[in-house]
């Protein structure tokens, strides 16, 4: 894999990735992310191409010796690259994460991000399903349950829980089986960070994960995977890629819009605010560390509320 030799002798990455797992409890696939934009930074410093063609070393002196301008004529040429402004923003976070740890550890005597302007992501609006276009995936998860495939009732089960709760892929995938309080209708969710919640959920979750519990689940499980609430067929946890192939198949099979598994996390939001939910709820619902982050689906709600007005309103 590109790039392993450097974390063997870069002492600075190897601090760093150890400090956002074990201290900020960042997900794995963030700490890649921030250990390859640091790379990127240090390779343009060094003037090549790759990072396996110089040593660790190396990097951490590029690293030490970058410069607020440094930092600001590599986000320029990006841009004019034409990377995404979501990709500039992350590319961003993780400089400025990184120097401000390296200063309060010690690793650095300066911080030359501490100036250095935040990048917005591109504010788009998330992609959501109608409550029709819901419920026929919803209906033909159940009836492909009929031929009594474990799979297709995993499949139910985790379909309506992700409706039901917004959780996302990741959080469902690690679910384990204690989590689940079928009597309450409550599930314990670990968000980003390791933060917990306890999400509600409705009667059509329960009934599916009842049914999930009782008839798939047992089929499936493996002495190895007890705890693990979603198994695939070999028995083992359930990865994301499988929820996720899962949910567009439901989607092609009910001929709806084909959206990735997050989207319904996107729809769960948007039909709780349509339905009266307040802002504060949705939030705790869906583990928004910033209230900001919430207050997107709104706009969704407003787009369409406006998109109805115009086709209804005789003096639209």
């Amino acid at each position: 894999m590109p790039g392993t030799g450097v974390d063997e002798v870069s002492g600075l990455l190897t601090r760093f990735a150890g400090y956002l797992r074990h201290e900020r409890g960042l997900a794995e696939n963030t700490v890649r992310a921030y250990r390859g934009d640091l790379l990127h930074l240090a390779t343009r410093q060094l003037g090549v191409a790759d990072a396996e063609d110089v040593a660790g070393a190396e990097i951490d002196d590029a690293l030490a010796t970058v410069t607020l301008a440094d930092l600001r004529a590599w986000l320029a040429s990006m841009a004019a690259e034409g990377l995404s402004r979501t990709t500039l923003a992350r590319r961003g976070a993780a400089v400025r994460s990184f120097y401000a740890w390296a200063r309060i550890a010690g690793a650095l005597v300066d911080d030359p991000a501490a100036r250095l302007a935040s990048a917005r992501p591109a504010s788009t609006l998330p992609e959501v399903l109608g409550p029709s276009d819901v419920a026929a995936m919803l209906e033909i998860a159940q009836a492909r349950c009929d031929d009594g495939d474990p799979i297709h009732l995993r499949d139910w089960a985790a379909a309506e829980l992700l409706y039901a709760t917004g959780m996302r892929v990741g959080e469902l995938a690690g679910a384990n089986l204690a989590d689940v309080d079928l009597g309450e209708r409550l599930v314990r969710v670990i968000g980003k960070g390791n933060k917990e919640r306890v999400v509600p959920f409705g009667v059509p979750a329960a009934e599916a994960l009842a049914t999930w519990m009782t008839q798939g689940r047992p089929a499936l499980v493996r002495e190895h995977t007890d705890a693990a609430l979603f198994l695939g067929r070999r028995g083992n946890r359930v990865d994301q890629r499988q929820i996720r192939d899962a949910i567009h198949e439901l989607c092609r099979c009910a001929g709806v819009s084909d959206v990735a598994p997050h989207a319904l996390r996107h729809t769960a939001a948007t039909h709780l605010l349509t339905g009266g939910s307040d802002l504060r709820s949705v939030q705790e619902v869906l583990g928004h560390a910033s209230l900001t982050t919430t207050q997107r689906y709104t706009h969704v709600s407003a787009e369409r509320l406006r998109a109805t007005y115009q086709l209804a309103h005789p003096r639209a």
